[in-house]
Protein backbone atom coordinates (compact mmCIF):
# COMPACT_ATOMS: atom_id res chain seq x y z
CA UNK A 1 0.00 0.00 0.00
CA UNK A 2 1.13 3.57 -0.77
CA UNK A 3 1.70 5.79 2.39
CA UNK A 4 2.44 9.99 1.53
CA UNK A 5 3.70 12.61 3.82
CA UNK A 6 0.37 13.21 4.73
CA UNK A 7 -0.52 10.13 6.07
CA UNK A 8 3.17 9.31 7.80
CA UNK A 9 2.50 12.82 9.66
CA UNK A 10 -1.13 11.37 10.64
CA UNK A 11 0.80 7.92 12.40
CA UNK A 12 3.44 10.21 13.73
CA UNK A 13 0.76 12.13 15.59
CA UNK A 14 -1.31 9.48 16.69
CA UNK A 15 2.01 7.28 17.86
CA UNK A 16 3.04 10.37 20.02
CA UNK A 17 -0.64 11.11 21.33
CA UNK A 18 -2.73 8.56 20.54
CA UNK A 19 -5.87 9.49 22.46
CA UNK A 20 -6.03 12.85 20.33
CA UNK A 21 -9.10 12.89 18.78
CA UNK A 22 -10.40 12.88 14.93
CA UNK A 23 -11.28 16.89 15.01
CA UNK A 24 -7.98 17.92 16.79
CA UNK A 25 -5.91 15.09 14.61
CA UNK A 26 -7.64 17.71 11.55
CA UNK A 27 -7.15 21.08 13.49
CA UNK A 28 -3.43 19.70 13.78
CA UNK A 29 -2.53 18.77 10.54
CA UNK A 30 -4.62 21.22 8.48
CA UNK A 31 -7.16 19.12 6.33
CA UNK A 32 -10.66 18.40 6.62
CA UNK A 33 -12.24 15.77 9.47
CA UNK A 34 -13.10 13.47 6.90
CA UNK A 35 -9.91 13.05 5.65
CA UNK A 36 -8.79 12.01 8.39
CA UNK A 37 -11.46 9.45 9.39
CA UNK A 38 -10.73 8.60 5.33
CA UNK A 39 -7.08 7.93 5.85
CA UNK A 40 -7.41 6.32 8.91
CA UNK A 41 -9.79 3.45 7.22
CA UNK A 42 -7.74 3.41 4.48
CA UNK A 43 -4.13 2.65 6.49
CA UNK A 44 -5.86 0.13 8.84
CA UNK A 45 -7.86 -1.64 6.05
CA UNK A 46 -4.30 -1.90 3.83
CA UNK A 47 -2.54 -3.36 6.95
CA UNK A 48 -0.11 -0.18 7.77
CA UNK A 49 -1.35 0.10 10.91
CA UNK A 50 -3.58 -2.29 13.75
CA UNK A 51 -4.72 -0.47 16.19
CA UNK A 52 -4.37 2.83 18.08
CA UNK A 53 -3.32 1.73 21.60
CA UNK A 54 -1.10 3.08 24.28
CA UNK A 55 2.08 1.36 24.40
CA UNK A 56 2.11 -0.70 28.01
CA UNK A 57 5.63 -0.62 29.63
CA UNK A 58 6.22 -3.75 31.18
CA UNK A 59 8.79 -1.95 33.53
CA UNK A 60 6.06 0.26 34.53
CA UNK A 61 4.26 -2.39 36.71
CA UNK A 62 7.24 -4.23 38.08
CA UNK A 63 8.98 -6.30 35.13
CA UNK A 64 12.56 -4.73 34.98
CA UNK A 65 13.93 -7.46 33.17
CA UNK A 66 14.11 -8.88 29.55
CA UNK A 67 15.01 -11.70 27.95
CA UNK A 68 15.26 -13.07 24.60
CA UNK A 69 14.44 -16.97 24.41
CA UNK A 70 15.10 -19.16 21.66
CA UNK A 71 12.77 -22.48 21.86
CA UNK A 72 13.40 -25.48 19.54
CA UNK A 73 10.38 -27.82 18.87
CA UNK A 74 9.92 -31.14 18.76
CA UNK A 75 8.91 -31.29 14.65
CA UNK A 76 5.89 -33.95 15.01
CA UNK A 77 4.28 -30.87 16.85
CA UNK A 78 4.70 -29.00 14.58
CA UNK A 79 5.01 -24.81 15.41
CA UNK A 80 1.13 -23.49 15.49
CA UNK A 81 0.40 -25.76 18.16
CA UNK A 82 3.37 -24.91 20.55
CA UNK A 83 2.80 -20.93 19.82
CA UNK A 84 -0.52 -21.20 20.89
CA UNK A 85 -0.14 -23.60 23.77
CA UNK A 86 3.31 -20.82 25.11
CA UNK A 87 0.75 -17.46 24.64
CA UNK A 88 -2.13 -19.37 26.06
CA UNK A 89 0.43 -20.28 29.24
CA UNK A 90 2.62 -17.78 29.92
CA UNK A 91 1.19 -13.71 29.45
CA UNK A 92 5.06 -12.95 30.28
CA UNK A 93 5.74 -13.63 26.64
CA UNK A 94 5.05 -10.50 24.78
CA UNK A 95 6.61 -11.01 21.40
CA UNK A 96 7.18 -14.36 19.98
CA UNK A 97 8.35 -15.24 16.18
CA UNK A 98 9.27 -18.45 13.84
CA UNK A 99 12.40 -18.13 13.16
CA UNK A 100 15.15 -19.38 10.69
CA UNK A 101 18.12 -20.65 11.88
CA UNK A 102 19.49 -22.86 15.33
CA UNK A 103 16.03 -22.27 16.85
CA UNK A 104 12.29 -22.65 15.89
CA UNK A 105 10.57 -19.76 17.60
CA UNK A 106 12.61 -16.43 18.96
CA UNK A 107 10.38 -15.25 22.49
CA UNK A 108 10.80 -11.99 23.98
CA UNK A 109 9.80 -12.61 27.83
CA UNK A 110 9.88 -9.95 30.45
CA UNK A 111 9.70 -10.86 34.51
CA UNK A 112 10.48 -9.11 37.66
CA UNK A 113 13.43 -10.32 38.69
CA UNK A 114 15.82 -13.61 37.83
CA UNK A 115 14.15 -16.04 40.14
CA UNK A 116 10.58 -15.04 38.52
CA UNK A 117 12.75 -15.26 34.80
CA UNK A 118 13.61 -19.15 36.00
CA UNK A 119 10.29 -20.05 36.62
CA UNK A 120 8.95 -18.64 33.34
CA UNK A 121 11.82 -20.78 31.56
CA UNK A 122 10.63 -23.94 33.52
CA UNK A 123 7.75 -23.29 32.34
CA UNK A 124 8.13 -22.66 28.81
CA UNK A 125 9.95 -25.79 28.97
CA UNK A 126 7.11 -28.39 30.54
CA UNK A 127 4.88 -27.01 27.18
CA UNK A 128 4.53 -30.56 25.01
CA UNK A 129 6.24 -29.84 21.81
CA UNK A 130 9.42 -27.76 23.39
CA UNK A 131 12.39 -29.86 23.01
CA UNK A 132 14.68 -27.29 24.08
CA UNK A 133 15.14 -23.71 24.86
CA UNK A 134 18.59 -21.48 25.11
CA UNK A 135 18.44 -17.57 26.17
CA UNK A 136 20.10 -14.25 26.50
CA UNK A 137 19.49 -11.66 28.53
CA UNK A 138 18.94 -7.76 27.89
CA UNK A 139 20.76 -5.44 29.60
CA UNK A 140 20.04 -2.34 28.05
CA UNK A 141 16.90 -1.14 25.34
CA UNK A 142 17.91 1.06 23.01
CA UNK A 143 14.80 1.40 21.43
CA UNK A 144 11.78 -1.20 20.66
CA UNK A 145 8.73 -0.85 18.43
CA UNK A 146 10.70 1.35 15.84
CA UNK A 147 8.60 2.37 12.71
CA UNK A 148 8.05 6.13 12.75
CA UNK A 149 11.59 6.81 10.89
CA UNK A 150 10.39 3.97 8.35
CA UNK A 151 7.15 5.32 7.63
CA UNK A 152 8.89 8.58 7.08
CA UNK A 153 11.37 7.41 4.47
CA UNK A 154 8.93 5.66 2.66
CA UNK A 155 6.59 8.95 2.58
CA UNK A 156 9.77 11.70 2.12
CA UNK A 157 9.09 11.96 -1.39
CA UNK A 158 5.46 11.32 -1.75
CA UNK A 159 3.78 14.46 -2.82
CA UNK A 160 0.52 15.41 -1.00
CA UNK A 161 -2.67 14.93 -2.97
CA UNK A 162 -4.37 18.41 -2.77
CA UNK A 163 -7.89 17.22 -3.19
CA UNK A 164 -7.17 15.97 0.40
CA UNK A 165 -5.75 19.36 2.03
CA UNK A 166 -8.95 21.32 1.65
CA UNK A 167 -10.56 21.96 5.00
CA UNK A 168 -14.09 21.20 5.86
CA UNK A 169 -15.78 24.65 4.93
Amino acid sequence: MHIDRLDADLIELLTESPMLPVMECARRLGVARGTITSRLARLHDGGVIKAIIPQVQPAGFDYQLVAFCSVEIIQKFGHEPVASALAESIPEIVDMYTVTGNSDLQLRVVARNAGDLQAIFDRINQVPGVARTSSSLALREHFQGRTLPLVKAYAKNSPLDEKTMQIDQ
